[in-house]
């Protein structure tokens, strides 16, 4: 459920971008979610990879900025891919990037299992 939840954010959250940003066009919602899934498989696999090597080279000091950097990445091949979506430069493709991984911290601050819960032991 966290998973379709989570593309469907990334989806909404690109597909929005593509309203705010002159320099993106997503033709469809569908585009956008297939594009999410797309750039969901790559992060789990190149994304991974690549960011496991920056995160050496740097000793994981600067590993937010790596994540970003790949992400936005990963976003210019997905757009090479798909002809519904168009991302014109590199810094566009960064915003997108910061916008779906502050949505995502959102989304996992808000269903993750609150620890400051007090029990009681009565």
């Amino acid at each position: 459920m966290n998973l379709i939840l989570h593309l469907l954010i990334d989806a909404a959250v690109i597909f929005g971008m593509a309203y705010i940003l002159p320099q993106v066009d997503v033709k469809s919602f569908g585009t956008a979610l297939l594009v999410a899934i797309v750039l969901g498989l790559l992060n789990a696999t190149v994304g991974w990879v690549l960011r496991g090597i920056g995160d050496v080279v740097t000793l994981g000091i600067v590993s937010f900025v790596i994540r970003l950097v790949v992400t936005a990445l990963l976003l210019k091949l997905v757009d090479r891919f798909f002809s519904g979506l168009t991302i014109n430069g590199f810094w566009p493709a960064l915003v997108i990037a910061l916008a779906v991984a502050v949505a995502g911290a959102v989304l996992d601050q808000a269903f993750a299992p609150d620890m400051n819960v007090a029990t009681d032991t009565n």
